[in-house]
């Protein structure tokens, strides 16, 4: 019985598996037309009716990279939690050791941020999607910080006007980067970094923080 003949999109998702499988252990590099043909196990012309030029293949993985850095997700024992301080936490140590673990996905992003330079398209698609990423925190930071935009809060004490610390968008940024900060040692350094570790320091960083803008608000 002859086999089935795939269809053009389902052939043309296989080849963009294998060039992100490529990609992912030896960097984009080393990515060629070739190398993710004979990962895909097809013929090199095969490769070429999808992807004419290198270029194009490269543009079609970012959406990927994209979706495996950008994207926050919520594991539903985290959805459940009531207290938001505690939610705002638990949700930092799980994206903390999804993208310390997935370290190549965020090799990949860093790589394709280098690109973006000099390429306006690909940097523009960086900068969405991490705004999108950010705004995506906005959700867990406003209930903690008790405000709904910049320096919302009521109060007029020095202390918090400066730091911004009522501002959900701040608190965010400072997730983020704590998130992108914990990836970027876990690339450096696979081995030798501790996760957890960084996420006990963080931990007590936003705890501070957060009591230091508490106290504040109670002392105005």
């Amino acid at each position: 019985m002859p086999g089935r003949k795939l269809s053009g999109e389902t052939r043309q998702e296989d080849i963009l598996r294998a060039a992100y499988d490529v990609a992912a252990r030896r960097g984009l590099m080393a990515l060629s037309l070739r190398a993710v043909a004979a990962r895909a196990k097809v013929s090199h012309g095969t490769v070429l009716f999808h992807f004419r030029r290198r270029e194009q293949l490269i543009a079609a993985l970012l959406e990927r990279v994209l979706y495996a850095t950008t994207i926050l997700r919520v594991p539903s024992d985290v959805e459940r939690l009531t207290r938001p301080s505690a939610k705002l936490l638990e949700l930092l140590r799980v994206e903390m050791e999804r993208l310390a673990n997935e370290s190549r996905h965020f090799r990949l992003l860093l790589e394709y941020w280098t690109l973006g330079v000099r390429n306006a398209a690909i940097r523009g698609k960086l900068n969405t999607a991490l705004d999108g990423y950010r705004n995506a925190w906005r959700e867990f930071c406003e209930p903690v910080t008790g405000a709904r935009g910049p320096y919302a809060s009521s109060s007029n004490n020095s202390h918090v006007e400066r730091y911004g610390l009522t501002d959900p968008e701040g608190l965010a940024a400072v997730a983020v980067s704590l998130i992108h900060g914990c990836a970027l040692q876990a690339v450096i350094d696979s081995v030798g970094f501790d996760i957890q570790q960084h996420f006990a320091a963080a931990a007590r960083l936003l705890d501070s923080a957060l009591t230091a803008q508490r106290d504040a608000v109670v002392i105005a």
